[in-house]
């Protein structure tokens, strides 16, 4: 068994109404003096009422501008080490809570991290999915140091688009999944790996029997038990799963599929959990797991996750097939942290079955 690295958590998390009116004294309990805050436009408008208004510590505001690429790194860290600021502040998505601690990173500074949306565990999880300036998935990189400061306002989340939840539910969904595929071969789990594992089947338990719930409150716009269930599952639990198991608590072929599907051009409008759900309806073919393909496809159906490749905008011919097997397959990719090899066609038979099921389910 390979060493394991464990990075449970950031130094402080919160999750309740009017939690940013602690912003500040945080940051000068952390002895900062001046901070850069890096937002959306979207979540600029979505979270900025409830920042407070900061007396003690000198606050820059800085727009990202596309990726989460290598050029947007540097530019923010450069913006940051201008302002030689303390600690960067990101308030968004996924793309600026894994720009601002790439960013961190870069200068040696703490990150405080203000999701807007539950659609990834990025608050949580020390590291960063880069993508080239076009979109394409480049790779993960990993940090030494955890996010310093977590807070989750509920209200801004509540109000947030339900495409963005329910892409939450698909990648955080694939923790179970991922996770068992990658420890399955292990005769004897440490107790890290364990935990990691426990905490995957907390976010597998949740997500059934909660997401409906949810979907449901966030259409009102409401902060529902259900809902706050949802996006603590798909920040926290989600990020404990790898941030406990590392190696054993990530990536496999759900999220290469994924990858895979980021090379093509029609696909870069659909976000990132929704292909994350499509992956792990191929993964789960791969493993022959028919019957958990079947209530996968019955659960998306009642939630309106994408269940087909047409749904994500391409076609399902044998040509596009056989290349998104070849990128789903390419070096480096995650499926190959799996106990099983597989070759180009059993990837395409995987294609074929969860489109045939699918046909099958929607009969």
């Amino acid at each position: 068994m390979k060493a394991i690295r464990v990075q449970g958590s950031p130094s402080y998390y919160a999750c309740e109404e009017n939690v940013y009116e602690r912003i500040e004294a945080l940051l000068v309990e952390g002895r900062v003096k001046k901070a850069l805050l890096l937002h959306g436009e979207k979540s600029w408008e979505a979270g900025s009422d409830y920042l407070p208004e900061f007396t003690e510590v000198a606050v820059s505001y800085e727009r990202y501008q596309g990726e989460c690429s290598l050029k947007e790194i540097e530019r923010v860290a450069h913006v940051a080490g201008d302002h030689e600021s303390d600690v960067i502040i990101g308030l968004g998505g996924g793309k600026v809570m894994d720009i601002a601690k790439a960013a961190a990173n870069e200068l040696n500074i703490p990150v405080m991290l203000l999701p807007t949306l539950a659609s990834t565990c990025a608050a949580w999880t020390p590291l960063s999915v880069i993508y080239t300036e076009q979109g394409d998935y480049l790779r993960y990189q990993p940090y030494i140091k955890n996010p310093w400061v977590v807070l989750v306002e509920p209200r801004i989340i509540a109000h947030s688009p339900a495409a963005y939840l329910r892409a939450g539910i698909g990648d955080t969904l694939a923790k179970w999944y991922e996770a068992k595929a990658l420890t399955k071969a292990l005769p004897e789990p440490r107790v890290p790996v364990m935990m990691s594992l426990k905490a995957a089947e907390v976010c597998r338990d949740v997500i059934l029997a909660e997401s409906e719930q949810a979907l449901s409150a966030l259409s009102e716009q409401r902060v529902s038990s259900s809902l706050l269930a949802i996006m603590e599952t798909s920040i926290l639990a989600g990020g404990l799963v790898g941030g406990l198991g590392d190696e054993y608590g990530r990536i496999a072929a759900a999220h290469s599929v994924h990858n895979g599907l980021t090379q093509f051009e029609e696909t870069h409008s659909f976000l990132h959990g929704e292909k994350v759900a499509y992956g792990i309806l191929v993964q789960v073919a791969l493993e022959q797991q028919l019957d958990e393909l079947q209530a996968l496809l019955s659960f998306y159906e009642k939630i309106n996750l994408p269940s087909s490749l047409g749904e994500l905008g391409l076609q399902n011919d044998q040509e596009t097939l056989e290349k998104l097997a070849a990128f789903t397959l390419a070096e480096g990719e995650s499926i190959h942290f799996m106990e099983e090899s597989f070759t180009i066609e059993e990837v395409v038979s995987s294609f074929q079955t969860v489109e045939a099921y699918r046909k099958i389910e929607n009969k």
